[in-house]
């Protein structure tokens, strides 16, 4: 059974690594913040790296339930060919989130840019979601019956993660719906049949 203690250091510790970064954010103040005792916190984690991590799954998580809810309500209003639908309902997602006021960047690639040694926990935490990230887009090209689908998913999810980046760095809140053009023209640049057809 889950401790709710446990759960709110996590929050606690998901919000603040959000916006402040996981090294400039210390125990003390994610302790602060939620109002747990130092005891309580390590009777759940042994390090601050064991909290890392586990904000890291519960952001995995939470961030995959918040994209299908919003493709879901997206899909309806794509204007294009039907196999594609979904991915576009993707990207309208993610345009949505980065326009947002909850956006301060990705925690996977913050995270993995803070940790860089790659057999490092916390690295390796934050590469599961990017190869998560890669299958789902697999899987959204499963209809288009690529010859090398995974190939294709990496382009668009590189497409994805530089948008991403543009949108903190460049505060480039356009950057997700230029990616999502791009994204269309590498889908067009194979010999899918029949051809896509936008609407």
């Amino acid at each position: 059974m889950a401790s709710a203690k446990r759960d709110l250091l996590v929050e606690t510790a998901l919000r603040l690594f959000s916006k402040q970064g996981y090294r400039a954010t210390g125990i003390d103040k994610i302790l602060e913040v939620s109002g747990v005792a130092k005891m309580t916190l390590y009777k759940h984690f042994k390090s601050k790296d064991e909290l890392i991590i586990a904000a890291l799954q519960k952001r995995d998580k939470d961030f995959a339930e918040q994209i299908d809810r919003h493709m879901t309500r997206f899909l309806p209003q794509q204007e294009c060919d039907p196999r594609i639908a979904k991915l576009m309902a993707l990207f309208d997602a993610l345009h949505n989130w980065v326009s947002s006021e909850s956006f301060y960047g990705c925690n996977f690639i913050n995270a993995s840019i803070e940790f860089k040694r790659e057999d490092d926990p916390i690295h390796v935490a934050a590469s599961v979601h990017q190869k998560f990230s890669i299958q789902k887009l697999q899987e959204l090209l499963a209809e288009l019956r690529l010859q090398d689908t995974h190939h294709v998913a990496r382009s668009i999810h590189m497409l994805i993660e530089g948008a991403i980046i543009l949108a903190v760095t460049l505060s480039d809140r356009n950057s997700i719906p230029l990616a999502k053009e791009n994204a269309l023209k590498i889908l067009n640049s194979y010999d899918i049949s029949p051809p896509l057809v936008m609407q």
